[in-house]
């Protein structure tokens, strides 16, 4: 695929940097718009934080939970949701037909390559927030593989995109606090699998198609066991390898099997549509015709291969007609039932072309009177935040993306995107002039996915509740008050987000509606809002609903299918800060049964400004027996314009009594308690029943510090060093149950950790004992995540009060991770986490062959290895590397090309040696001679 960028002169390797560059995505290749680069400060990343990494095929096929890092924080628990029916009349374009389906390929908080963690301290980054418009989310980007060292990422790196000298995986697996959201919606969430000539270095195919003896296929087996664990759906596959050719012919009959083996399994598969199945070569078919289908449908045995396909740029009126003919003549002579909806996705570049005339012909090329003939999808439409720098002409090292006071500007960037070009679903159409050009953006050409795509909706059944909460925020509100000062991002706390961002019916003048993140969200640099901050009631943010009140304004906020009965009752928490006035809020609720009627029941003394949050409750059991088919607020000014009227909407809930109330969650402990550095892991047991608990919200002495739908969490910096951590459960009508506590006191503790790892085995550890003494030390050492030893390495030592240090022997001395516990007496069991010593590489060990004097090289699989150097006579063999970045006496990891692992050589002697990343080198391998 394409990305999007400008391009970038070669830069000289260097010592400290090695492995492949990514950011040419899936099709022909342009760059990345707008790089990541790591956080800093407060913000950095946690020496324990938990990470989301890349795999290659290699990894894929020895994977395991028991040896993947955090692979048990990399989870997400929540289970897709099923949508509710189509409902065209409450649609706002009710001629928009709900087949018509969209995936979007993007980023995840930003396209972090390294360090990409779950959650963290840190508000600027990339929310997503128009699920309800988008039916599958998948990656692109890729992330490096595990074990990466973090300093690789350094200035060459984040200045120039061809210059990420590392290895970045195949397979890149959903973010799963992106999976908790999407699941929220009702979206698929998919990994994305990617090859191509120069962003995945010597990966290619071939390497994932290798068969057992029974002719199976380990990578696939391990892929459907990595989606059932990560809990993410399926896999949208880029095979786009372009010499000598994409595929080898003879290969993809086996590629054909190995995709059908996760469409099997229950995974979806999108394919995106880069590889003549006749030729093997890299095209772009742009429709379905006898030289692709055989990845859609394979007519040998009458199985269907993958679910659909993701059409390459530049689909029109012709590629259209000509897969819809292809189709109806196979439905015919097949029997099968393929309908263009459901296997057809026409892609539009949106990172590359972002708001320019081409992008709004390329979408008006794929309709007809206005509506999609087809589904369709769209490339890099996090632009909106990653590509700001860009759209102002700014480049490395600014970042205004990643600053607080420009994220006004990607929220408006993002709903012009996608609500259109007047942030009003109802109305997208253009505009004759530019009025977006403060936001870098322009509202003449590109009318909105809103325009095309009708809008989805999970609100089912009889119970609901919304804090509006966008999933980041600079403080954290519970009740109305900070409980949390500190700035956060967790997409596992993002509510569903309001389905029609912003559809106002009025006769006046629209009214002005904003997430509301308290005083210290930065606004000064705009004239667009001008309201007074209050922040949020539960999480980061309220609704801010503010301007001149001229008209009964009705703001509808919620597409649903909400069942009312005798015990119904809907409250809508406020905070009303402007004057006394006369002006009147009601819920505005539809009726299934009379979509064309807006009912209005009053919210008591609602134009009185209230002196910080109130909630008010309204009864609905006079419309019991009726199905809620849409609702919002309705504000109206009385008998004259009520100027600069604002409201801010923090809690909407809808519930009948038949919520229970969620149980103190059992089995809650502290995992790992890190003095050192202030972090902590808790488990409880999960409550499986999503429709009974939908997350669980984790304190510290009363201190909001994250939360998720898991039974698990990471705490990056403990408020105090002694108190009690209660984690309480949220019930399906969003009201918290009671809280199971644990204490901890890292006064009384161990502290000051410290380990010494030696060459020969030796391990020492050190620590400062609380005062006073607390009895006998009991030390324990275990390996964790291990490959170089054959089990778990595991040591304990019990030594009398007041021992300081304890001295261990035989441990690894490759660099496997360790966990060190210390307890004295009856105090807290603490923990350091670290890295054995790596005095040693380990040989090649891939099972290379010679076919006459051509030598074959797998792909090295040792953790570690960074260059394989091959002696030829003596002599360093040069390799050529990728983006044309020239020839290295060595085959680097993830720069140097495929077509380096195999090569003619009629030196008498061949050798090949190992260097890791700590600088280690093997013993020479006699491939030849000796």
């Amino acid at each position: 695929m394409v990305s999007y960028a400008r391009t970038k002169k070669f830069k000289k390797l260097t010592s400290a940097v090695v492995g492949t560059a990514l950011l040419v995505t899936l099709l022909p290749q342009t760059a990345l718009a707008g790089d990541t680069w790591p956080f800093k400060n407060e913000s950095a990343h946690g020496k324990n934080q938990p990470s989301v990494h890349g795999y290659t095929s290699n990894q894929i096929a020895d994977w395991s939970p028991e040896t993947d890092p955090y692979a048990a924080l990399l989870r997400s628990r929540v289970p897709l949701q099923q949508r509710i029916a189509p409902f065209a009349a409450t649609q706002a374009n009710p001629r928009l037909d709900p087949k018509v389906q969209m995936i979007t390929v993007a980023g995840d908080y930003g396209n972090a390559f390294i360090e990409n963690a779950p959650y963290t301290n840190k508000f600027a980054q990339y929310h997503f927030n128009y699920w309800q418009y988008i039916d599958y989310y998948s990656y692109w980007h890729g992330t490096a593989t595990a074990y990466t060292p973090p300093e690789y990422y350094d200035e060459l790196a984040q200045k120039d995109w061809q210059q990420k000298w590392f290895e970045f995986g195949i397979l890149n697996i959903p973010n799963p606090t992106y999976t908790d959201a999407s699941h929220k919606n009702g979206v698929m969430s998919l990994a994305g699998i990617f090859f191509s000539d120069n962003d995945r270095g010597q990966q290619t195919y071939k390497q994932m198609l290798v068969k057992d003896p029974a002719g199976k296929f380990p990578v696939a087996e391990k892929l459907i066991e990595m989606a059932h664990y990560f809990g993410y759906d399926g896999y949208f596959i880029n095979q786009e390898e372009i010499s000598p050719n994409n595929v080898a012919p003879a290969d993809i009959s086996d590629y054909i099997a190995f995709v059908k083996t996760l469409q099997k399994n229950g995974l979806y598969i999108q394919w995106y549509d880069s590889l003549n199945s006749s030729t093997g070569r890299n095209e772009f078919a742009r429709t379905i015709n006898d030289n692709n289908i055989s990845f859609l449908y394979d007519k040998a045995d009458g199985e269907n291969v993958a679910d659909s396909y993701f059409f390459d740029y530049g689909v029109g009126n012709t590629q259209i007609n000509s897969a819809a003919a292809y189709l109806n003549k196979l439905n015919t002579s097949a029997g099968t039932n393929f309908n263009l909806f459901d296997v057809g996705f026409a892609g539009l570049e949106a990172g590359r072309d972002r708001f320019k005339s081409v992008q709004g012909t390329a979408l008006n090329n794929k309709l007809n009177n206005g509506l999609p003939r087809l589904s369709l999808a769209t490339l890099g439409a996090d632009f909106v935040h990653a590509g700001l720098d860009e759209d102002m002409g700014l480049s490395w090292p600014v970042s205004h993306r990643s600053e607080n006071n420009y994220q006004w500007m990607t929220n408006l960037r993002e709903q012009l995107w996608w609500s259109g070009p007047n942030v009003d679903p109802k109305n997208t159409a253009k505009s004759a002039t530019n009025t977006v050009a403060d936001v870098y953006a322009d509202n003449r050409y590109w009318p909105g996915i809103a325009s095309v795509i009708s809008e989805r909706s999970v609100l089912k059944n009889s119970n609901f509740y919304t804090n509006f909460n966008t999933g980041h925020g600079l403080s954290y509100y519970v009740d109305g008050k900070i409980s949390n000062p500190d700035e956060w991002s967790n997409m596992s706390l993002q509510d569903v987000p309001v389905t029609w961002q912003w559809w106002q019916d009025t006769k006046g003048n629209r009214l002005t509606v904003d997430y509301d993140y308290g005083t210290e969200y930065d606004i000064s640099g705009t004239n667009r809002l001008n309201y007074q901050q209050l922040g949020g009631y539960n999480g980061g943010n309220s609704l801010a609903v503010n301007g001149n009140l001229s008209k009964e304004n009705f703001l509808r906020l919620y597409k649903s299918d909400l069942s009312v009965s005798s015990g119904s009752k809907m409250s809508v928490t406020y905070n009303k800060p402007s004057a006394n006035d006369q002006s009147v809020m009601q819920a505005g609720i539809i009726f299934e049964d009379q979509p064309a009627v807006v009912v209005k029941v009053p919210l008591q003394d609602s134009g009185k400004k209230t002196a910080g949050w109130v909630t008010k409750e309204l009864d609905l059991s006079a419309y019991a027996g009726k199905k809620i088919a849409a609702f919002g607020l309705v504000f109206t000014p009385g008998q004259k314009t009520i100027s600069n009227y604002q409201v801010n909407l923090g809690q909407i809930r809808i519930y009948d009594g038949s919520a229970v109330k969620p149980a103190p969650p059992a089995g809650l402990e502290i995992t790992q308690l890190l003095p050192n550095t202030n972090e902590m892991y808790v488990n409880w047991s999960l409550n499986s029943d999503y429709s009974k608990v939908k997350q669980y919200n984790v304190y510290v002495n009363d201190v909001y510090v994250g939360g998720k739908y898991d039974e698990t969490f990471y705490i990056k910096k403990l408020p105090a060093k002694s108190g009690v951590v209660k984690v309480a459960a949220v019930g399906a009508d969003g009201l918290e149950g009671e809280a199971a506590t644990v204490s901890f006191d890292l006064n009384s503790a161990v502290s000051g950790i410290a380990t010494e790892v030696g060459a020969d085995g030796k391990f020492v550890v050190k620590w400062t004992n609380p005062q006073p003494s607390s009895g006998s030390i009991t030390v324990t050492v275990n390996s964790i995540n291990q490959i170089t030893t054959p089990q778990p390495v595991t040591a304990q030592k019990v030594l009398p009060e007041g021992s300081t240090s304890a001295s261990f022997g035989q441990m690894p001395v490759n660099g496997d991770e360790f966990t060190v516990t210390l307890k004295a007496g009856q105090t807290n069991t603490v923990t350091y986490n670290g890295r054995f010593t790596d005095s040693i590489s380990e040989p090649y060990a891939g099972n290379w062959s010679w076919t006459g004097n051509t030598l074959n090289l797998p792909m090295p699989n040792s953790r570690d290895w960074r260059y394989l150097y091959i002696y030829e006579d003596g002599v360093a063999k040069s390799f050529p590397t990728t983006y044309s970045s020239g020839d290295k006496p060595m085959i680097i990891r993830g720069r140097t090309t495929k077509a380096s692992l195999s090569f003619t050589s009629t030196a008498r002697v061949v050798t090949a040696v190992m260097e890791d990343y700590s600088g280690n080198r093997s013993e020479p391998l006699y491939l030849r001679g000796k």
